[in-house]
């Protein structure tokens, strides 16, 4: 087990999902993890799922989880944000980019032709996800740079270069990963990594409460978020993490690679896409 105690991390759009997987396993090796969204008292969307409930989930691992309510699009909320962790920490080692609007208002206009999409999806996949990344990595790199082991992880989606299903998603996936490569570009000379990781097909609330309705099961190839948190735990605590800085990696090939599981001991492969590459 990595042993991250004393690492100071923030996971954004940790209410559920990826990013409460992510945060429980930090808090599994023993990290204070600021989880940030805004569900507080109740769920968003009518799924389950709070930033308080994951920050008492964090704290149950053994780690130290701080709930801090927060959306994203709202600049003042994400610089209180920060200012609240300089106050409290001096310094942050690990930033997981995980916010995403884009599945909100989900129906079935999502995989449709891209003139025949609404316009607020795409809207909501670059204010609510890559703004909301590039917003936080900003205010991050100060703290980043007190810390000495200062690295940004971004969660995205996909398989190589092959086409994800629908154009405002696509391009917005594309765009977080070019984010991670350019800010680690720019981070590289004053130490601080960047990394992007792909899941696969997560078994998230929304996922399994999609199947649900359909009245269909939750296929076999899906994996927890839990796969995920530990493929960014396993990465948090590689003293080697700079040299894969600027780089995306699948959570299956980086299962591999670190040697780990996911909760039910299983490895699944990395997610491969039944599209060509464009």
């Amino acid at each position: 087990m990595t042993d991250l105690s004393g690492t100071v991390a923030l996971v954004t759009g940790a209410s559920r999902g990826v990013g409460r997987g992510i945060a429980i396993e930090l808090g599994t090796a023993g990290a204070t993890v600021y989880v940030t969204g805004r569900s507080v008292a109740d769920g968003t969307e009518g799924l389950p799922g709070t930033v308080t409930e994951t920050a008492e989930l964090v704290t149950e691992r053994g780690g130290e989880g701080v709930a801090v309510r927060c959306d994203h699009t709202v600049d003042a909320d994400v610089e209180a944000l920060f200012d609240r962790i300089e106050r409290r920490q001096g310094r942050l080692d690990l930033l997981v980019n995980n916010v995403w609007g884009g599945y909100e208002a989900y129906d079935e206009t999502f995989d449709a032709p891209f003139w025949e999409q609404p316009l607020d999806r795409w809207d909501a996949m670059f204010d609510a996800g890559v703004r909301a990344h590039f917003s936080a990595s900003r205010l991050a790199v100060p703290l980043l740079l007190a810390s000495d082991t200062g690295l940004i992880v971004a969660t995205s989606s996909g398989d190589g270069e092959k086409y994800r299903g629908s154009v405002p998603y696509d391009v917005s996936k594309t765009a977080v990963e070019r984010l991670g490569k350019a800010t680690a570009h720019e981070l590289r000379e004053h130490g601080v990594a960047s990394v992007v990781v792909q899941p696969g097909f997560t078994r998230t609330e929304r996922v399994v409460a999609t199947f649900e309705a359909a009245g269909e099961p939750v296929p076999e190839e899906t994996h927890s978020p839990a796969y995920v948190g530990r493929a960014v735990v396993a990465l948090a605590g590689d003293p080697a993490v700079m040299e894969r800085s600027g780089d995306v990696h699948a959570v299956g090939d980086l299962a591999r690679e670190y040697d780990f599981t996911d909760s039910d001991g299983s490895q699944p492969p990395a997610f491969e896409l039944d599209t060509e590459p464009l």
